[in-house]
C-alpha cells in the first residue's frame, strides 16, 4: 500500500509493472533567508527503481543526508518533487537504541506503532533479531552490545516497521573494518532476500562499490548528482578485491576533482 509521506507526494502503483521506489526531480534546498541563506541541494534528479540499491558519495557538506532526510519525510523541498513508493526506514550511523529497553524491546516498539498486536510482538520481534543473526540475544540492553550488535537491532528495528524501503546515512561508518564486512555481506543478504530498496550513503567509495548497483556522485555544495556509475560485477564481492579497486580508484578521481572545484 501506498503511504503518503509528510511534504511529500505518494505514488500509486501501476496495475501491471512498478514504477520507481524513489524519484527525485530538479529538487532544490535551502536554508536560512537573505546573506545568510544556503542552498544545499539545487537541481538534483534521481530515479531509484524498484529493488535497487544506489550508493551516493560526495565530498562532507555536499547534501547526501539532506537529500535522505527529504526522502523521509522529515523535510520539504524548497522547489522540485520528492516521491516515494512507501514509508523508508532511515538507519543512521549511531544505531539510536533506547538504552532502557532490550534489543527485543526496542524491536517490539516498532512492532506497537505499527499496531501489531501485543500478543504477537514478542515472536515477531524474535523472528526479526534471528534474521540478523541475534537469536539468543533479545534480553541484552544496548550497552552489553558491540556496535555491529547494535546497528543489527537498527536493522531488525527497520524491518519491523514493514519497510520495503531503506535510508541508510552512514550506518556502518564507526565501525572496524571487519565488522564492517560482516555488515556489508548481511545487508547483501536481506536485500536479495526481502526484495528491499536501499538508498546508501557513504563517504567510503570502496563500500560503494562493494554494496551498490550503482554509484551516484555528488557534486561539492551544491549537491547535484554529477555523475552516475554502473557496478557491473558478479555478487558476491569482495572489498578488496582488484574490480572493486579499480572502479573505486575512478570514482575517487572524480570526486577529487569536485572537491578541487568547491575549494577554487
Amino acid at each position: 500500500m501506498n503511504v503518503a509521506l509528510p511534504g511529500v507526494l505518494a505514488r500509486t502503483a501501476p496495475a501491471v509493472a512498478p514504477g520507481p521506489a524513489i524519484e527525485l526531480c530538479d529538487v532544490r534546498k535551502a536554508f536560512g533567508h537573505g546573506a545568510d541563506r544556503l542552498v544545499a541541494v539545487d537541481g538534483l534528479t534521481l530515479t531509484v527503481g524498484d529493488h535497487d540499491f544506489v550508493c551516493l558519495v560526495g565530498a562532507s557538506g555536499c547534501g547526501k543526508t539532506t537529500l535522505l532526510n527529504m526522502v523521509a519525510g522529515l523535510d520539504r523541498p524548497t522547489s522540485g518533487s520528492v516521491l516515494a513508493e512507501s514509508q523508508p526506514a532511515l538507519i543512521f550511523q549511531e544505531a539510536g537504541l533506547f538504552p532502557w529497553l532490550t534489543a527485543r524491546g526496542n524491536v517490539e516498539l516498532a512492532l506497537r506503532f505499527r499496531g501489531v498486536h501485543p500478543h504477537l510482538r514478542r515472536p515477531q520481534a524474535e523472528e526479526l533479531l534471528d534474521r540478523v543473526h541475534l537469536g539468543g540475544f533479545g534480553e541484552r540492553r544496548p550497552h552489553e552490545l558491540s556496535g555491529g550488535m547494535r546497528q543489527r537491532v537498527a536493522l531488525a528495528r527497520a524491518l519491523a516497521q514493514n519497510a520495503r524501503i531503506l535510508l541508510m546515512d552512514e550506518p556502518f561508518g564507526a565501525l572496524d573494518a571487519m565488522t564492517r564486512d560482516l555488515l556489508h555481506d548481511e545487508l547483501e543478504r536481506l536485500w536479495m532476500e526481502l526484495g528491499l530498496t536501499i538508498l546508501f550513503v557513504t563517504h567510503n567509495v570502496r563500500e560503494a562499490v562493494r554494496l551498490g548497483e550503482r554509484v551516484v556522485l555528488m557534486s561539492s555544495r551544491p549537491g547535484r548528482a554529477v555523475a552516475e556509475f554502473a557496478v557491473p560485477f558478479q555478487r558476491p564481492r569482495r572489498i578488496e578485491s582488484s574490480d572493486v579497486s579499480l572502479l573505486s580508484s575512478s570514482i575517487r578521481d572524480r570526486l577529487g576533482d569536485e572537491v578541487r572545484r568547491h575549494a577554487r
